[in-house]
């Protein structure tokens, strides 16, 4: 996840369902009630504090002669908090997410962010969730040796173009990061792993999901190796107004990135003459070969929004209201939405993840975006629950193999468990 704002922060704690009791009892005096509201906040910060745990950067300047820069030509960076006791030999790889760019005048807006040069990137960042190091609420992986690699390219780890055009001084290198880190993370240990798994949010699920397999073969073969992909399911459908908006985009990211040699061969040598197509995950997902898991909602709000009621295919602003929040969605939006869910299971089911004993699966109703990363979401009073199980637990039965995961839940709004409103902000995009 990338950092949040003040005031996104200080919203998700006041969010009544962050706390275990709430502030609105009626016998409670005015005073009363404001005193516990405060002190429920306070206690909430110094958790999260204690959760999110500060990690520093660490910069690849040596993957710089390589060319596996940045959009801007700095080095990629990544955090890293190593693991211990019976965890030191385990790992996971988690990459950012933050979107694509698709032409020269979205990637020199975006060079000019974190999402574009490491020269902007924070140098601490709070790890919680699948990354936390707190037994009590990650307890099958917070003694692993955990790494975020920050997305810089805006290609999910994809692009190799050679030459750089002087003009705008964009370098399209992402799989070559890709490339750079992993091998620098195996130099400093991860070649003696026993266990490892490649996981990523949104941008950065998509990435775990393409890079999965490759993962795999960089790996000995005595590892047991596994990827997760949380919100990184994204699917080839039409927008509203019958366009195909996704596939036009994720085409543009592809010729300019240079992509296509870099998505899986598995993939493009049976898609004929679109190759690109093979962003798509139920395309991709097809003939992987390497267990993954996947989160998602059935309802992802990134995908609502920029998928199915992009603006481009809403000129009336029609569905304005209803992608901020689902309740405010009319009886004929809510039934596209319905439609769009069922896209998205006959997608999941077409790519094969419900027949394959080595894959896994937490599909909610909730309507959120990237639900590994934040401790509210992966393990906490206020996670969601599909067949009585959150997501940690799902994700932890499936990695040591207790037991099979296939968890789908019931149509929105059926799930009480989920947050009362869109969970995407703040996090990766």
């Amino acid at each position: 996840m990338r950092p949040k704002a003040i005031n996104e922060i200080s919203a998700e704690l006041l969010h009544p369902q962050s706390f275990s009791f709430h502030c609105s009892g009626r016998m409670m005096s005015a005073a009363l009630r404001q005193w516990l509201c405060l002190l429920a906040c306070v206690l909430t910060i110094i958790s999260l504090k204690a959760e999110g745990a500060s990690v520093g950067i660490t910069f690849l300047q040596d993957a710089v002669a390589k060319g596996a820069v940045c959009l801007d030509g700095s080095p990629p960076a990544y955090h890293f908090d190593q693991g211990s006791g019976t965890g030191v030999n385990n790992w996971i790889v988690h990459m950012e997410g933050g979107g694509w760019c698709e032409d020269v005048a979205t990637c020199l807006t975006r060079k000019k962010t974190d999402l574009g040069s490491s020269n902007l990137m924070v140098k601490q960042f709070g790890f919680s969730g699948l990354l936390s190091s707190q037994q009590k609420s990650n307890p099958d992986f917070y003694n692993w040796n955990r790494i975020k690699v920050r997305y810089c390219d805006g290609s999910s780890f994809t692009g190799d173009v050679e030459a750089v055009n002087p003009a705008d001084n964009l370098f399209f290198r992402g799989n070559r990061i890709f490339e750079a880190i992993i091998a620098d993370l195996l130099a400093k240990g991860m070649k003696n792993a026993n266990n490892a798994i490649l996981s990523g949010c949104s941008a950065g699920g998509l990435a775990s999901i393409l890079h999965c397999d490759r993962f795999r073969a960089l790996l000995p073969s005595t590892t047991k190796v596994k990827c997760i992909s949380d919100a990184g399911f994204f699917i080839h459908a039409k927008d509203v107004s019958g366009g195909q908006q996704i596939e036009n985009f994720y085409s543009q990211v592809a010729k300019l990135h240079g992509s296509v040699k870099n998505l899986p061969a598995s993939c493009t040598s049976r898609m004929g003459t679109r190759p690109e197509l093979c962003f798509f995950p139920q395309y991709a997902v097809q003939t992987m070969q390497t267990p993954i898991f996947f989160v998602n909602s059935a309802y992802d709000s990134w995908q609502i929004k920029n998928i199915l009621a992009p603006s481009a295919a809403d000129k009336g602003k029609a569905w304005k209201n209803c992608k901020l929040d689902l309740k405010k969605c009319t009886p004929e939006q809510l039934k596209v939405i319905q439609d769009f869910r069922d896209q998205f299971l006959l997608a999941i089911n077409n790519a094969g993840v419900q027949n394959s004993s080595s894959m896994g699966m937490f599909i909610d109703s909730c309507y959120a975006h990237c639900q590994i990363g934040k401790q509210i979401t992966w393990s906490s009073d206020s996670s969601p629950v599909v067949g009585n199980t959150k997501i940690a637990k799902a994700v932890g039965d499936w990695y040591y193999e207790r037991s099979a995961v296939k968890k789908l839940d019931c149509s929105y709004p059926c799930n009480p468990t989920c947050p009362a409103v869109d969970s995407e902000s703040g996090l990766d995009v």
